[in-house]
């Protein structure tokens, strides 16, 4: 019976014969690589479709000895940002003719090294990552796989990146709010060990300088990793005798932590309390008043990787480059002159 027999999976030598074409013609007409005539590839890829016929991506890596695929690897897919960011190099990396391949740390940084190994050993061109410590970059360079750093740097003079100007966003930022009138600013804040946490720290410390103005530091609060441990940390700030008429949250999560803070303790924002975020995430934009926000360009940033990635693959002893894009301030209306 027919329906015994097992499936047999369409060949490029089935797509060359109904197109009527050679087989080289129906490589050049799928692969992209190599000249066919507009008429002549897109009747290939017709048949191709027809058929089913689907490229076997890793036997032509084999074949030709490159791969075209890109190892992503990041921090935690939980978080808009690197959510936002990995569609961001997904899809560029589909416009290049490429596939990625997705590693999630789940916020588990002691995992780094074995996730690279996956990635390795799915043969990637090269990866694309968040790092979260300073042995991925010397370990996949032993390796001779290509790294382009997104976000942060562990490796600056070894190693390829996209960033963004995090200090000058900070300072900037704070200094919006320094103009008028709030002294009493509070910084929330998750780390300093990673260059994201360490310049925006010092951007909000740069701010306060320019004005000739003292940093209280008790006012620089560490709050934890999670939205649940910020909201912790800013209830006990802002229920101080002595409570900040501003904060900045050093990114996204931090900045959900704020907001729940404020609605348990009853604040009215920006009446009460005024409140800036780095980073920005679809709720921002839903509540009332909407959160004023850095916002940086996170398509964009994955979009620029995959560019940079590719570059090092092609030209393996080119200097190496950090790409610094742009940001902007949106103003919602959660920052307003401290009452």
């Amino acid at each position: 019976m027919s329906g015994d027999r097992p499936f047999a999976r369409a060949t490029i030598k089935d797509v060359a014969a109904a197109a009527g074409v050679s087989r080289s013609t129906a490589s050049r007409a799928l692969s992209g690589n190599g000249y066919a005539a507009p008429e002549v590839r897109d009747k290939v890829r017709a048949v191709a479709r027809d058929l089913g016929y689907v490229v076997d991506v890793t036997a032509r890596s084999l074949k030709q000895r490159t791969s075209r695929s890109v190892g992503v690897l990041v921090s935690d897919l939980r978080n808009t940002f690197y959510a936002e960011l990995a569609s961001g190099i997904g899809a560029e990396a589909r416009q290049t003719g490429r596939s990625i391949v997705l590693v999630d740390l789940h916020g588990e940084p002691d995992d780094e090294l074995e996730a690279a190994e996956t990635l390795v050993a799915s043969r990637v061109a090269g990866v694309i990552a968040t790092p979260v410590t300073d042995a991925l970059a010397p370990f996949l360079s032993r390796l001779g796989v290509p790294l382009v750093e997104v976000d942060r740097r562990f490796d600056p003079s070894g190693t390829d990146a996209v960033v963004v100007d995090n200090r000058a966003a900070a300072r900037e930022t704070t200094a919006r709010l320094l103009q008028l009138g709030h002294t009493r600013i509070a910084l929330l804040i998750d780390e300093t060990e990673w260059t994201t946490g360490a310049e925006r720290q010092q951007g909000y410390i740069d701010a306060f300088a320019a004005k000739r103005m003292r940093v209280d530091e008790s006012l620089v609060v560490r709050a934890g990793w999670d939205a649940a441990a910020a909201v912790d940390a800013a209830v006990a700030l802002l229920s101080r005798a002595d409570p900040p008429t501003a904060v900045f949250a050093a990114n996204n999560v931090l900045a959900e932590g704020l907001w729940r803070a404020t609605q348990r303790l009853g604040l009215s924002v920006p009446d009460d309390l005024s409140i800036v975020a780095f980073d920005d995430a679809p709720w921002m934009s839903m509540v009332t008043p909407g959160l004023s926000v850095r916002h940086q360009d996170t398509l964009g940033l994955g979009a620029a990787a995959v560019r940079t990635l590719v570059a090092r693959v092609e030209t393996p002893d080119a200097p190496v480059q950090t790409m610094v894009l742009p940001t902007t301030f949106i103003d919602r209306g959660s920052v307003a002159p401290p009452r």
